[in-house]
């Protein structure tokens, strides 16, 4: 199975439809996407990751291969370990709490993951349109949102893999500057179901290391999380209610209907019968 690649230089010209068309399947079937002409700047994602890996070697490395946890993980495949640390972007950040950062790293972490959030916010327009909301009902949502930046550096682990319907995924390197995306929890409540939050899992391999720089688009911690509510069903009313309105709008599509009991359980309207 090839994972979808949804390049964003497309929804400017006469492809916009097939490239909405596409998103919208690999958010409902897949649940995890590559992107490409996504608008982050290739020069500074290859910075981030030369300087994240130099403070991973310089600074956490040793301590982690000391440590108890490593040295009981010897030989060990299908475990879940890794040496990671995270920065807040929002609404306040923590990276001055971590002092051993180089200055370097933190001036470009703070626009790479500025870039990173402006490229979710326009995935979350996209995303909403393609659901029949309106463009920034995603955003709106998650009002305030919060930014965090996740930097994981899994040793003895050559490939990223994801699970879809029990079947193992290889994620090859990236060659065309391209991000890794998945949908999360938030997004499937949020859709009804309709968009999935796929399980996450890596395998480890005998060799090699993994470098994964991650960044959540999470609401605010008060946000209030429900399915919107052109997804949610009546509720809550007498089935003799739905018969009678049932019986004038049997050869109907069955979205209407559902409006009309909403509307009805809720006390506004009436049946037309």
């Amino acid at each position: 199975m090839e994972i979808p690649v949804i390049d964003l230089s497309q929804l400017e010209g006469e492809n916009r439809s097939k490239t909405m068309a596409l998103l919208h399947e690999a958010c409902e079937k897949w649940g995890f996407f590559q992107v490409e002409n996504h608008g982050l700047e290739k020069k500074l994602m290859d910075k981030v990751k030369q300087l994240v890996n130099a403070h991973y070697e310089e600074n956490l490395k040793e301590s982690f291969y000391e440590s108890e946890t490593a040295k009981g993980l010897v030989n060990k495949c299908d475990i879940d370990w890794e040496s990671s640390f995270f920065i807040w972007h929002r609404p306040a950040s923590n990276i001055n709490d971590i002092h051993d950062l180089s200055e370097n790293l933190r001036e470009m972490m703070d626009e790479y993951i500025t870039q990173l959030i402006q490229l979710a916010e326009k995935l979350s327009q996209l995303m909403s349109e393609n659901l029949g909301l309106d463009r920034d009902y995603i955003k709106k949502t998650f009002s305030g949102a919060k930014g965090s930046f996740c930097r994981n550096k899994d040793e003895r682990v050559p490939g990223l893999e994801f699970s879809k319907d029990g079947e193992w995924i290889k994620i090859p390197p990236s060659k065309n500057n391209t991000i890794f995306v998945n949908t999360g929890d938030q997004l499937e409540v949020l859709s009804n179901g309709r968009y999935k939050s796929t399980l996450h899992r890596v395998m480890a391999g005998k060799e090699g290391s993994r470098l994964s720089i991650a960044t959540f688009y999470n609401p605010a911690g008060d946000a209030i999380i429900s399915s919107a509510p052109e997804f949610s069903y009546p509720q809550n009313y007498k089935f003799q209610d739905y018969l009678k309105l049932y019986a004038t709008t049997k050869f109907s599509d069955k979205g209407p209907r559902f409006e009309a009991m909403k509307k009805l359980a809720n006390g506004h309207g009436s049946l037309g019968v």
